[in-house]
């Protein structure tokens, strides 16, 4: 068997490949970022990190805290948001993003498309391949026994503007799917009898061994989906990516 094969252990390979390109993108668009934060004279840490998803759909609380289990949102954090007319509150706990956010979504995707577009540009041609491979995991992960659970769900499939530059695409891609190694985590260490607090505390050991070889299991379901040609040329390709 290949390694590209052997699916558990693909998925364990691919995910820090996946959170080094995410990282990587991040690090680069911070100047940008920071200018247009200071633009907007807006708090904007929770829209850069829910940029896809906010123009998308309505945030439920169930959806919020699963995105966040590991970090949980205070309270006033979302009251911020609202004080500063970025989102609006439902009777029911559920956020809407105004006309205010997803101007500032639109400007923070034309930096990604900048920053992506400068980062990867001896790649650009890999890069449409690349993006379409990712999109088939999400909707393979979103299917039935795809293995995708709240924060999946509630992220995907991400925002996708027409005329969406491949570069962003990709990115935005690989940060929803990162979400789906997070809800088979969180199943596993679930299994186990855990809480987040107490996974992130675990030491090594057979607990430990038995979590992560159960978020693999559960997070190489996608990449069934894909022909073993496709699972190298993702592989591979991200891989070549340049990171600052």
């Amino acid at each position: 068997m290949s390694r590209f094969d052997d699916l558990p252990g693909y998925a364990a390979s691919i995910a820090s490949l996946i959170d080094a390109v995410n990282l990587g993108v991040h690090i680069a668009s911070r100047p940008l970022s920071r200018e247009l934060a200071e633009r907007s004279g807006l708090q904007t840490d929770l829209l850069a990190d829910l940029r896809f998803v906010l123009p998308a759909r309505p945030l439920t609380p169930g959806g919020l805290a699963a995105l966040y289990r590991y970090n949980p949102f205070d309270r006033s954090e979302i009251d911020v948001q609202i004080a500063q007319g970025t989102l609006v509150a439902g009777d029911d706990g559920t956020l809407r993003a105004t006309a205010t956010a997803l101007s500032f979504i639109a400007s923070l995707y034309e930096a990604h498309a900048a920053v992506t577009g400068e980062l990867w540009a001896a790649q650009a041609d890999r890069l449409p391949e690349l993006a379409d491979l990712a999109g088939r995991l999400l909707e393979a992960g979103g299917g039935a026994g795809g293995g995708g659970g709240a924060a999946f769900a509630q992220a995907s499939p991400p925002h996708e503007p027409a005329g969406t530059p491949p570069g962003v695409l990709l990115f935005n891609r690989l940060a929803v799917l990162r979400y789906h190694r997070a809800d088979a985590h969180a199943d596993a260490w679930a299994r186990e009898g855990l809480t987040a607090a107490q996974i992130i505390a675990l030491p090594p050991g057979p607990a430990r061994d038995r979590i992560e070889a159960e978020t693999n299991r559960r997070a190489a379901r996608p990449y069934e989906s894909l022909t073993t040609r496709d699972r190298q040329a993702l592989l591979l390709g991200l891989s070549a990516l340049d990171l600052p």
